[in-house]
């Protein structure tokens, strides 16, 4: 169902690779879905499956081998270089190292389907360009040689000028690659913004799982028999990110929707106390190799929380109180303890 939303995008038995139709190699079988504006896509899958060939194929940077892809209902290939990248914005993982190019010169380089034979830059294009400075967090750096950003603010302006093509598609080949934890949430956020308040279609490929199944309306999830879709929580339900991992050395947990290093159980613990000190106490249990039980005669850690936090463990032979959960994981793992 459309529910009435603009489709931007359809794969139509889609074969993505290289070479010609003579002589190809396809990365995967043939690939049918869509995209609508509005939505906020990760594209997933492990390395060497095809996630930077599908988008660079989206972008028109790559030739269809077989099926269709249609932008907006046309075919791509029925669009002029210049007429498709007013559609279709986008931003590869390869960081722009140019002499004397300033932030400015590289964003302004996103209104190229605007500007005519001259291009010459307008009032309407330089304000573009400037807000799109400006919500990438590079203001200050607006005159500043692109040669002398570090890599996360490289990347940023990379995003900035993709803003500024303000292309009804966005697609971005992992663009929080090089982003501290902040940088790279306020990016998120703009891709947010730029999906709900404006109507973009954006889809981007990331290797940081937690991410899109936290942040995205939707997964792209490739594998050896093409590609899964669906919301993050239909692809957990139907158990399909099992398949981006070996399933005897890592376990998904549905629950929450995180992976976590199988390893042998080293015991098992009741804990009581609520809130956030217990939620985050039997995370840090798990990790160490504890299974949480909710009866039976096993050890209990007590989780007290009248004004400060304090752990206290009990055995029969035993009751010791901790300051911090690191205290409690570090003295069960140097004494052994098993249970």
């Amino acid at each position: 169902m459309d529910y009435k939303r603009q489709k931007t995008l359809s794969l139509k038995n889609l074969e993505i690779g290289f070479g010609s139709s003579e002589s190809k190699r396809i990365l995967l079988p043939p690939l049918n879905d869509k995209a609508y504006e509005g939505e906020l896509i990760a594209v997933i899958g492990r390395n060497g499956i095809g996630k930077s060939t599908l988008l660079r194929t989206i972008a028109g940077l790559q030739p269809v081998l077989s099926g269709d892809l249609l932008i907006y209902g046309k075919k791509i290939d029925d669009f002029s270089r210049v007429r498709l990248s007013e559609k279709v914005g986008y931003i590869s993982t390869e960081i722009v190292k140019v002499s004397n190019l300033t932030v400015y010169d590289l964003v302004s380089q996103g209104r190229f389907p605007y500007t005519g034979w001259f291009g010459k830059i307008g009032e309407t294009d330089n304000n573009i360009i400037l807000e799109s400075i400006e919500k990438t967090g590079l203001k200050e750096h607006v005159h500043r040689p692109v040669n002398q950003l570090s890599d996360g603010e490289r990347q940023r302006a990379m995003i900035a000028m993709v803003l500024a093509q303000d292309a009804g598609i966005m697609v971005m080949d992992e663009p929080t690659a090089f982003l501290d934890i902040p940088a790279k949430f306020d990016i998120l956020h703009i891709m947010h913004e730029l999906a709900s308040a404006r109507g973009k279609t954006i889809l981007f490929s990331t290797h940081d799982l937690g991410m899109a199944i936290s942040q995205a309306d939707r997964i792209w999830l490739l594998n050896g028999k093409g590609m899964r879709s669906g919301s993050p929580e239909d692809l957990m339900l139907d158990g399909a990110f099992d398949s981006l991992f070996d399933a005897s050395k890592v376990k998904f947990n549905i629950e929450d929707g995180t992976f976590r290093i199988r390893s042998r159980e080293k015991g098992v613990v009741k804990i009581s106390g609520t809130g956030q000190a217990k939620f985050w106490t039997e995370k840090a249990l798990i990790r160490a190799g504890y299974r949480i039980a909710t009866s039976g005669d096993v050890p209990v850690i007590e989780v007290m929380n009248s004004t400060s936090a304090k752990w206290i463990i009990k055995t029969d032979s035993l009751s010791m109180e901790f300051d911090s959960i690191y205290d409690l994981i570090n003295w069960i793992r140097v004494s052994g303890f098993t249970c």
